[in-house]
């Protein structure tokens, strides 16, 4: 990280201490903490509910604040995860000091810290969630010597008083500005909280869902994030999804990542970018074409995507979203610049190099070439996702696509350059495989596959069990036909996971 780095960095460790986050020690933060009069430390950590949970410390003394950040501490993990007895539940909580920030929203200047978890023993919690991630990580640069990159692209509506001044367009918010965005400052101080907590934001822009009703304006946002490793990406958008929601409580508004507000308007999902990097070289081109990496990846995902959605769309009402006409996945297929599939392939500006000139023919700066930024698209997920064990799941079936033998064949089989839900289509739709339709069929696909999780000791036997008895716990087999047309039910469904998410 060189100096001009360090000075425009928005998070004020990085600008104090002026080194790149993951250079962060113990004596770094001790020595911001006392020269900055820092009087609380907040450790935080992600559950199996996938929201930030905190424990509060006062530091009383140098040596108080020392122990906080060398011994972490105990807690009880079975008020923490299902499948933790109460018997033999403490666990411990260790910060990990390249998350440190200042929480932007406590009344006394306040340290907040991501921990991971340990068990009794002093070894990694198996099936913890960011554990679980880390595993998958490491066993993908450790067999194909490539760094696995993710983005997230967080989809949110706020909920607020109708306001008939400067009215929204019904579905028609994509880019929607100041005054016809009723809460684009909201979203402007969310970006700059974000960065200033670590995250690496690409931007953020109204989306196309507005509407109201008699009493409430519903209003879409999107933040877009840049690409980091795995670990890193989840870790912003954790940090992220709770900073809206802070802001939103300040600002005396509902905030809602739940995949479906009500039919017939769009619903919010948690589409991930992904992109593998081998010696600072994206491996998604070759050529100046996507590459046979890339397709094997896309291959490998195609494969597990059924079983992909227990992770990544938790809740009945995921199932809302996911139906035709509402660009979202139905079927299993994948393609370019095409929003009704799986898994897009998003322009990357291969072979459109020189618009900034064209667009400036006054200007003769020198503009050196830059790595290509060509990624996949995975646009199942929602906001009922745990986004640790949707990101470790990507991993292990994109490794699983890389061992493949026919993974290039599926890839082409599996391809699409059409819409397929126009009548003209129909046949190749038909042949197309169906996402899961509800929790329970979601929670049957991946019993069927769990070997693929499983395997390489990456997702724990018991994990998986715990995800099935949760998603069949639901017995909402058929929802979609039973619901389809009420739309008194499906408001009282919607209300209910309003919130989880």
């Amino acid at each position: 990280m060189n100096d001009s780095e360090i000075l425009m960095n928005p998070n004020d460790l990085v600008r104090y201490l002026k080194k790149p986050a993951s250079e962060f020690t113990k004596n770094d933060i001790i020595r911001y903490c006392e020269e900055n009069e820092i009087e609380m430390v907040n450790l935080r950590y992600v559950v199996e509910d996938g929201k930030l949970k905190t424990l509060n410390f006062v530091i009383s003394s140098k040596d108080h604040l020392d122990s906080i950040l060398s011994a972490g501490e105990r807690v009880d993990g079975s008020s923490l995860f299902s499948f933790i007895e109460a018997g033999s539940s403490d666990l411990y909580v260790i910060p990990r000091y390249r998350t440190a920030f200042v929480n932007p929203f406590a009344d006394v200047p306040t340290i907040d810290i991501l921990c991971s978890f340990y068990d009794s023993t002093g070894k990694p919690l198996e099936s913890a969630p960011e554990n679980v991630l880390r595993k998958a990580h490491d066993l993908f640069k450790k067999e194909t010597g490539m760094t696995f990159k993710a983005l997230a692209e967080l989809e949110y509506y706020v909920i607020s008083e109708r306001d008939d001044f400067y009215p929204g367009v019904d579905q028609k918010g994509y880019h929607a500005s100041e005054p016809f965005a009723k809460w684009e400052n909201l979203r402007r101080e969310a970006l700059i909280f974000i960065a200033r907590a670590g995250g690496k934001v690409k931007y953020g822009h109204s989306e196309v869902g507005c509407f109201t009703t008699d009493e409430h304006l519903y209003e879409q946002h999107e933040i877009e994030f840049l690409p980091m490793p795995a670990e890193e990406a989840v870790e912003q958008l954790i940090i992220a999804k709770w900073i809206v929601r802070m802001l939103g409580y300040r600002y005396g508004v509902d905030i809602s990542f739940a995949p479906k507000i009500t039919v017939g308007k769009a619903g919010s999902g948690l589409h991930f970018h992904m992109m593998v990097e081998k010696d600072g070289k994206n491996m998604m081109v070759e050529n100046g074409k996507l590459s046979d990496t890339a397709k094997r990846m896309v291959a490998g995902i195609l494969d597990a995507a059924d079983a992909l959605t227990a992770f990544g769309n938790t809740i009945p009402i995921s199932y809302l979203r996911l139906v035709p006409h509402q660009e979202a996945p139905t079927n299993i297929c994948w393609g370019e610049r095409n929003r009704s599939v799986v898994i897009r392939v998003p322009l990357g500006w291969i072979g459109a190099e020189h618009m900034v000139q064209h667009a400036n023919p006054n200007d003769c700066s020198n503009y050196p070439k830059r790595e290509s930024k060509q990624t996949v698209e995975y646009r199942v997920a929602d906001g009922s996702a745990n986004p640790y064990l949707t990101v470790a799941g990507l991993i292990v079936a994109a490794l699983d696509g890389l061992r493949r033998p026919d993974a290039l064949e599926m890839a082409e089989k599996l391809y699409v350059d059409v819409n397929i839900f126009k009548p003209e289509f129909k046949e190749r739709l038909a042949s197309l495989k169906q996402l899961p339709a509800s929790c329970w069929e979601s929670a049957e696909a991946l019993e069927a596959k769990r070997q693929k999780f499983e395997k390489d000791g990456v997702f724990p036997h018991g994990m998986i069990d715990s995800i099935v008895t949760k998603l069949k716990a639901y017995n909402d087999k058929g929802l979609s036909e039973k619901l389809y047309g009420n739309n008194t039910e499906i408001a009282k469904l919607v209300t209910q996971f309003l919130h989880i998410a």
